[in-house]
């Protein structure tokens, strides 16, 4: 076990190089103080971020109504959220859940990529079971976002928020 498993648990002091240790984490938060459990951390700010997306396209599309065709206000609505959303939901991430520090740029690329990697498997999964599998899209679509909801997870602690042994801490701002 990783003291990852553990948050705000001390660095591992014989952690083999390579391994995860939490060296640049801070104490628990209040959320991981709470659920004890960095999944259901995850979960819950996850399904806290869903909801912010919704209630931002819906502001969104409120505020460009006439401004814009509306063809153009739903896709513009939909973007615009996502990239606010996006950017919440990657300092709740990693304040609340993954409590990491340092690295802050090339953490945020990588949470926007493992994001842009669920989004594509999500289209690419959804589809298969649709047109290969012959399933019910919305039945299809829980499951899979269900799916790639787990597989995020994992791709954000092992990859977005990963701290390595070998890889001490930049001095960029928290």
């Amino acid at each position: 076990m990783t003291t990852t498993d553990n948050p705000g648990s001390g660095p591992a002091a014989a952690a083999p190089a390579g391994t995860e240790i939490t060296a640049e984490s801070g104490p628990a938060g209040p959320l991981l103080r709470l659920v004890r459990r960095q999944e259901v951390a995850y979960a819950l700010v996850g399904g806290f971020n869903t909801v912010l997306g919704m209630v931002l396209t819906v502001v969104w599309l409120t505020v460009l109504h006439g401004v814009v065709s509306e063809n153009v206000a739903a896709a513009l609505s939909v973007a615009l959220a996502y990239c606010v959303s996006m950017v919440i939901a990657f300092v709740l991430h990693r304040t609340l859940v993954f409590r990491v520090r340092g690295h802050l740029v090339r953490d945020f690329i990588a949470f926007v990529g493992v994001n842009l990697v669920g989004m594509l498997l999500n289209m690419a999964l959804l589809q298969g079971a649709v047109s290969l599998l012959h399933a019910p899209d919305k039945p299809a679509a829980v499951v899979v976002m269900a799916f790639v909801a787990i597989v995020s997870y994992f791709g954000h602690r092992h990859i977005s928020f990963r701290r390595t042994h070998d890889a001490p801490p930049t001095h960029e701002a928290r």
